[in-house]
Parts: C-alpha cells; structure tokens; sequence
C-alpha cells in the first residue's frame, strides 16, 4: 500500500512531477466552472468541448514535436490555415476528389516544415528567426490565395465538412474502449517483460491493471457522457487515434529515442552518432505537417476557409497547450499526451468562461496565468533534477 506514495515522492525528487499538476488543474476547474453554471458538465457542452479541442489539440501535437528539441515553431498557425486554403481550393476550384485535396495539404505542409529544418540546420539561422519569418510569410501566401473572393466554403454534405459531423454507434464506442484499455495493459505488461529481461528497474506488478482499469473508467465514462448527447465525434477519435500514434513512436522508436536525445543534450546526441541535423529536419518536418492536419480539422468544422483561418490566437493556444501540458520548453522532457491533456485545460477554461459570459480579455489574462504556473513548474522541476 506505500509503494505509490513511495515511488511519487522518488520522481518528485529527481524533478520528474508527470501529468499530475495538469490533472489537478483539471479537476479544479471542473468543479470551479460546474459550481458556477450547472451546463459545463451537460452532455451537449461536453460534446461541443471534444469537438472543439481537435484542431488546435493536432496542431500542438506539432509544437511538441520541435519543443522537445529546444527550439520553437512560430508559424504553426498560418502553416495550418494555408494548408487547409491549398486543400479547399484544390477540392472546390480545381475539382480534386477529397482524399486527394487532403493529401495535398498534408504535402504542402511537410515541404514546408522541410523547408524550415533546412534554413535551421543548413544555414544556421535560429528557429524563432526561420519560423517568424514562415509566420509573415505564409500568412502572405494565404491572403494571396484568398484575394478574390476571401471566403470559400466546402461542401456542406460532402466527406471533408463531414468529418466534424459523423458521430460514431453506441456499440463501437465501447468497442473501441475496451480494445484500448486492453492495448495498454498488453504493451504494458510486454515493455515490464522486456526491462526484466534486459535487467533494468521496472514498475510493480500492480501498476499495469490498475492503470488499465482506471484508463477504461475514465474512457466509459466519456463515452457515457458524450452518447447522452449526439455520440462520440469522429473529430475527437482522430485526435486520439493521433495522440497514441505519436506518443507510441516518441517511447518505441530510434526515431523518438533520437529526438529526445538531441533535445536533452545535442552534443551529447552528436558524439553518441546520432544524426543531429536529419533528426532536426524530420522533427520540423512533423510539427508543419500535424499543423497541416490541424488546418483541415479546423475547415471541417467551420465547413470553410477564409483570411482568419489560422490565425487569431490559434497559435498561441497551441503553444500554451503543448507546454500546460507539461512540454519543457528547454527541450528533452515531454509526451504527445501533453497536448491532450494541455488541450483540455485551455479548452476548458475558455469553454467554462463562455457559458459565464465573461469578456475575452479575463479569458487571456486567466490562460496566461495558467501558461506562467505551468512554466514555473517546469522550471523548479529542472531545478530540482539538477540538485
């Protein structure tokens, strides 16, 4: 019964504070904003709260990716809003079939991260430096391309605007709750075989099971909720399907071992054999292409594109959800879980203010607040892995 206790206060020590701090922020406000207004924890506002988190939540899933290294995208938001502009005008202009228009999208947003890795490792220029300029400059492209009519709408019935209007069955749901509560005690109990055999330390028996469980709780009980309402958004499953993807290739992968290598210490990595540059380029690579991906989520559910579309506060809410998350900003510590969980916080305080009818200006005053005590956070857990 002391070994939790024992083992939280053995990371805590060497600065390792996990998803706890994000947690209890959560439950926080869940209980401040459904005191306050009994709709926060309707099904219909929860239903419109997981809509709401896809795109911004895949976009900061990008920012992770050039976080973890130590550097900094700025452009994310006008990467997004440019691809999904290259996406609407590819299908609705020029008559390319949906699936073709995305895949566009998602190409233009990889050439443009590639194009950002190589100014960074080729020409030395700083990331804040290549991606402020990628800010103004894909901006520019963007209001070019809109230049006529501004606006352009997609298809209201067709595939690309139904991805933020398909609901999944009932029976799927829980289908799909079950086989993921179920993969994780698999590929936990397989990666605690392969430290025993390896001879490394390992986390008691128990964890798996009850972090399992409490996995399919917490999943039952959303699935629970949201089927109350209109179901379980396809927007939402697509985010998850993404978070897992990314969070099992950072743990599992020479790729994701690399990355958080060169962000902790990118000499280190260098002398080690690790390719510094090629895994720099790919990390830039992904942020711009998940942005891409983020752009279209956000045209779906709008069912258009228009001269805002990506910007706003869209990129600054995807930053602040990578690092509320518990992203460091100084590189080599973070999980893609981050921008699920950072993604809930923000969307949470913004959707709890909106039902209160409190001004935008208290909504920015409030997240900054809660940007400066995650950054503070991570800096005194730094401090603390230091001592």
């Amino acid at each position: 019964m002391t070994a939790m206790p024992i083992v939280l206060t053995g990371r805590l020590r060497q600065g390792e504070v996990g998803a706890w701090p994000v947690v209890g922020g959560l439950v926080a406000i869940t209980i401040v904003f459904s005191t306050l207004n009994d709709r926060f924890l309707s099904p219909e506002n929860l239903t419109n709260l997981a809509l709401q988190m896809a795109a911004t939540g895949t976009i900061a899933l990008g920012v992770i990716m050039v976080l973890l290294l130590g550097e900094i995208d700025l452009s994310a938001g006008s990467v997004s809003g440019l691809c999904a502009t290259v996406m609407t005008i590819a299908h609705v202009k020029q008559g390319w079939n949906a699936l073709l228009a995305i895949l566009l999208a998602l190409a233009a947003g990889a050439a443009i991260g590639l194009l950002h890795g190589l100014m960074l490792t080729k020409l030395r220029m700083p990331s804040f430096v290549v991606t402020l300029a990628g800010l103004m400059g894909w901006l520019g492209l963007l209001l070019y391309l809109l230049r006529q009519g501004g606006t352009i709408n997609l298809p209201f019935n067709g595939f690309i605007s139904g991805l933020s209007d398909t609901w999944l069955p009932g029976r799927l749901s829980w289908a799909l709750v079950l086989a993921l509560a179920g993969a994780y005690a698999a590929i936990s109990v397989l990666a605690r075989r392969a430290r025993l055999a390896a001879g490394l330390p390992v986390a008691p028996a128990w964890q798996a099971p009850v972090l399992s469980g409490g996995l399919a709780v917490v999943l039952g009980a959303a699935v629970a909720v949201m089927s109350a309402d209109r179901g379980v958004p396809l927007l939402l499953v697509l985010f998850g399907a993404l978070v897992v993807l990314l969070d099992l290739m950072l743990r599992h992968t020479t790729f994701g071992r690399h990355l958080y290598a060169v962000g902790g210490n990118a000499e280190a990595a260098r002398r080690a054999g690790i390719n510094v540059t090629r895994i720099r380029i790919l990390a830039f690579v992904l942020a711009s292409t998940l942005a891409a991906a983020g752009g279209v989520l956000a045209a779906s559910r709008l069912s258009a594109v228009n001269q805002g579309s990506g910007g706003s506060d869209i990129l600054l809410m995807a930053i602040a959800t990578a690092v509320i998350g518990g992203t460091s900003l100084f590189g080599g510590r973070g999980r893609a879980y981050a921008a699920l969980l950072g993604v809930l916080v923000i969307q949470s305080i913004t959707n709890g203010m909106f039902l209160l009818s409190v001004d935008s200006s208290v909504r920015f005053m409030v997240t900054a607040a809660v940007l400066a005590l995650a950054v503070a956070i991570d800096s005194l857990a730094r401090r603390g892995a230091a001592r």
